[in-house]
């Protein structure tokens, strides 16, 4: 059968091994930094142990409104229990003051593409200093006539918020300071007419929007970013590849209706679903965002490790891809919790997508349709290996957060190198085959301290982060031992837990664990911070 998507197979079979690496390989060498193992040497067979383009606004507007089996489908008992005792991770006890807390009402037009959304923001300020204005992150807006704000109103129903809309931002003036412990409410009605953006290997994957099989909602509502005093808000444009976005914790109270009702839709979500009736309710407490998809195409797979559900939603002729990213997954998931902290969630889905490469969210992840198009049953291959990669991103990322535009070594190089990790534990014999095509094939250089907006493009800009980052966590590791490294990377996760971690705080934790003198290999791997 030939393969559906963006990745359309030939029925001969040396025509369709020829293609396929010719596919892998444009797409290694754009996007990702590695070979295929179909067009490598081929290692033995390892059993496995688990049973378009944004378009940025030119103008900026001004206004004054007024007033590993199948699992059982969302519509029957579900797999995942409810919500009611939560163990997702919180703040700092000594904290008082309240997360953000986000209440979202929305009704899809799944075949429309189209989202209704009545949003309400509860925020407290929990700075020292008071806040004369609010900023929001609004990604849709770098998309024309995607976003269409309906009314905007304060605190318990006052009228005339001032509001300016910048590229992807609204920036809110507030009647007056909001003071350090204050709190303000306001409610936001909007429409999202969902972009269906082409794949390019210009610009970064857009996850965002539609295609002939999904719906995905990511960074789908405004969102206040963190405020660093002295500095203002951690907030930074787009760039043509990389993440730019920087999440504090908040809490997440969904409710998701469909409007057409006449398709079998399955919703993939960052938490578990407590179904009544039309409307699927979702709890997602101290976390960096909500993400969901949905398709009336989804095959599901499900396993359990510990007290996480694993969910895997697959494209009806990836079925087998599908069981074994969800077995991937279970393998990276134990793995990491045992080697950092326990993972603390109820949930988490992978979801396979119409678009280029991984996207990590919190609860929930992507992997590109690609991967599945080209799996072979092996543990040396792209599918096992991004889903390492992202299954990772739990930890450095949703669970230790960081300045994704300014620092993105700090969860790119450490995931990347995670994948060394799981290869290590538990595919030692694919372990080569990783170091020789995932990164030493790119002789990857550049500083690992660089940021999003690499002028010289991706690929210099993946070969420094992720390649190179993850060439500076060997050396490190070599330099101090095993023992240390891993107890240095379990009390770094443990430490900045919650937080957005900066270099500063990886490298004071590193401090802790060793006196060795690591000047000099800082100075080969970091501009900034060795020079």
């Amino acid at each position: 059968m030939p393969a559906s998507g963006w990745l359309n197979l030939p029925d001969n079979p040396e025509a369709m091994r020829s293609f396929t690496c010719l596919i892998a390989i444009l797409i290694s060498i754009i996007l990702l930094g590695v070979l295929p193992a179909a067009c490598s040497e081929p290692v033995p067979e390892l059993e496995i142990g688990f049973p378009g383009t944004a378009i940025i606004p030119e103008t900026a507007a001004t206004a004054t409104l007024p007033a590993t089996q199948a699992a059982t489908p969302e519509t029957n008992p579900s797999p995942v229990p409810p919500p009611t005792a939560d163990t997702t991770p919180g703040d700092s006890q000594t904290d008082a003051l309240p997360r953000t807390r986000y209440q979202l009402t929305a009704v899809l037009n799944y075949a429309q593409h189209y989202l209704v959304v009545d949003e309400v923001i509860h925020y407290t300020n929990r700075q020292e200093q008071p806040l004369p204005e609010l900023l929001l992150m609004v990604d849709p807006l770098y998309y024309p006539e995607v976003f269409n704000l309906q009314s905007f109103t304060g605190q318990d129903g006052q009228q005339g918020i001032e509001y300016t809309i910048e590229t992807g931002q609204i920036r809110v003036s507030l009647p007056e300071p909001l003071a350090p412990g204050a709190s303000i409410s306001f409610s936001l009605s909007y429409e999202l007419n969902l972009p269906s953006p082409t794949p390019s290997a210009a610009v970064r994957p857009i996850p965002f929007g539609y295609t002939a099989r999904q719906v995905n909602l990511v960074d789908w509502y405004p969102f206040i970013p963190p405020y660093l005093p002295g500095e203002g808000w951690q907030a930074h444009q787009a760039g043509f590849f990389g993440e730019h976005q920087v999440y504090e914790l908040a809490d997440f109270e969904v409710s998701l209706s469909l409007s057409d009702t006449g398709q079998d839709i399955q919703i993939a979500a960052s938490a578990p679903a407590r179904i009544e009736g039309d409307w699927h309710h979702y709890q997602h407490q101290a976390a960096r965002n909500f993400a969901w998809s949905a398709s009336h195409m989804y095959q599901v797979f499900s396993t359990t490790v510990g007290n996480t559900t694993i969910l895997s939603y697959a494209f009806p002729d990836h079925t087998t891809a599908g069981e074994a990213t969800l077995r991937t997954t279970a393998e990276a998931l134990e793995l990491y919790s045992e080697l950092y902290v326990p993972y603390p969630r109820q949930l988490l889905s992978v979801v396979e997508a119409d678009f280029l490469d991984g996207m990590e969210y919190d609860g929930l992840y992507f992997l590109s349709n690609g991967f599945y198009n080209l799996y072979q049953g092996r543990p040396d291959e792209y599918l096992i290996t991004i889903a390492a990669h992202e299954t990772a991103h739990q930890w450095f990322y949703a669970m230790v957060g960081n300045d994704q535009a300014l620092e993105p070594w700090l969860d790119e190089a450490l995931c990347t190198y995670q994948e060394r990790i799981f290869y290590e534990h538990l595919y030692p014999d694919a372990l080569d085959w990783w170091w020789a095509y995932r990164v030493n094939y790119y002789n990857p250089r550049g500083w690992v301290d660089g940021t999003i907006y690499n002028p010289e493009g991706y690929r210099a800009y993946r070969d420094a982060i992720y390649l190179n980052g993850a060439v500076f966590l060997e050396e490190l590791r070599l330099e101090i031992g095993d023992a240390i490294f891993f107890k240095f990377l379990k009390d770094y996760v443990d430490q900045t837990k919650n937080q957005i971690a900066t270099g500063d705080d990886f490298f004071a934790v590193l401090e802790q664990h060793t006196q060795a003198d690591l000047s000099a290999l800082i100075s080969k791997y970091f501009h900034l911070r060795g020079n």
